[in-house]
């Protein structure tokens, strides 16, 4: 598994803190926040490479929680989490741009295997830019 930066935003402390240490053996690096504000404020100045995003929070929810990472964060992906009550929710998530939307409880694999592939979305979008940015300096005139 390639070794990339994930945020864990939910307000449930014991799901987040579970999910943070399940990460972090598997060989990802890992931080989390309690809520959208606080996740908005790790994204300013961490790099951070897929979000996995609780739905139903309170104060700002998963949903504008979203909005917003997409407006100051576009290259990064995120996977939201939603209970069966909110499915619609993560419909929503998809439209407004996010990767996938899981179903909480989640197992391991199918996490794991799901935080891969945002992975991989975001490492070739950002490789495609800098090629074109390479390309770009490299036709420029001295």
């Amino acid at each position: 598994m390639n070794e990339f930066c994930v945020l864990v935003v939910d307000d449930e402390d014991e799901f987040r803190e579970m999910t943070s240490k399940i990460l972090t053996k598997r060989g990802l690096i890992v931080m989390s926040a309690e809520s959208g504000e606080k996740a908005l404020e790790i994204l300013e100045h961490k790099r951070i490479d897929v979000v996995l995003l609780d739905v139903k929070m309170p104060g700002m929810d998963g949903i504008e929680t979203l909005r917003q990472i997409r407006s100051l964060k576009p290259l990064v992906e995120v996977l939201l989490l939603t209970g069966h009550a909110s499915v619609e929710s993560g419909i929503e998530g998809m439209k407004l741009g996010a990767f996938d939307y899981l179903m909480k409880p989640i197992e391991t694999d199918p996490l794991l295997e799901k935080l891969e592939e945002a992975y991989e979305k975001k490492r070739l979008h950002q490789e495609k830019i800098d090629q074109a940015l390479l390309k770009k300096h490299m036709s420029m005139p001295l």
